[in-house]
């Protein structure tokens, strides 16, 4: 499993369709997923610090967690097939709990738990990228704007 880091989420052109934006800590890869709207938001909130008036369901998650002392260990991007990723939230007693990739990141965010994938989804879903920064940002954007979610073949499942 390697490392990632979450770079934020971005909204792909034309369809304004959110895009959760991973990046291979250390490495040049960065891994998109195409995430729902309330998915986005929970990520990008807790990205900008900010607090909703009320828990989301991650916050909710995040809160049962403490209440039964259990922590959330790491969330494990696991798996890519037929186009839908898979993740797994592992616990500190044991239980592997399967999620979708962008609701266990937006567990793991809130609970500053690591987030690493599987090198096969990587490899298969990756985007390599040059590594100066300014010319990382506009290759990506070029590509968000050229790829459709179909042509990729990562989109998740929103069931």
């Amino acid at each position: 499993m390697i490392p990632i880091d979450v770079v934020g989420v971005r909204l792909e052109v034309p369809s304004n369709q959110p895009v959760l934006l991973l990046r291979e800590r250390g490495g040049s890869r960065y891994l998109p997923i195409w995430i729902g709207v309330a998915e986005a938001t929970a990520i990008a909130m807790t990205e900008s610090g900010m607090e909703p008036p009320r828990p989301l369901t991650q916050d909710l998650v995040r809160l049962v967690l403490e209440a039964a002392k259990v922590d959330l260990l790491r969330v494990e991007i696991s798996d890519l097939a037929e186009g839908v990723f898979y993740a797994d939230m592992v616990l500190s007693n044991g239980v592997v709990i399967s999620a979708r990739p962008s609701d266990a990141v937006a567990v793991a965010l809130r609970t500053g738990s690591e987030t690493l994938v599987a090198e096969h989804v990587l490899e298969a879903a990756g985007v390599p990228a040059p590594l100066d920064e300014d010319t990382e940002v506009e290759a990506f954007r070029e590509f968000l704007e050229s790829v459709t979610p179909e042509e990729f073949g990562g989109r998740e499942s929103q069931s």
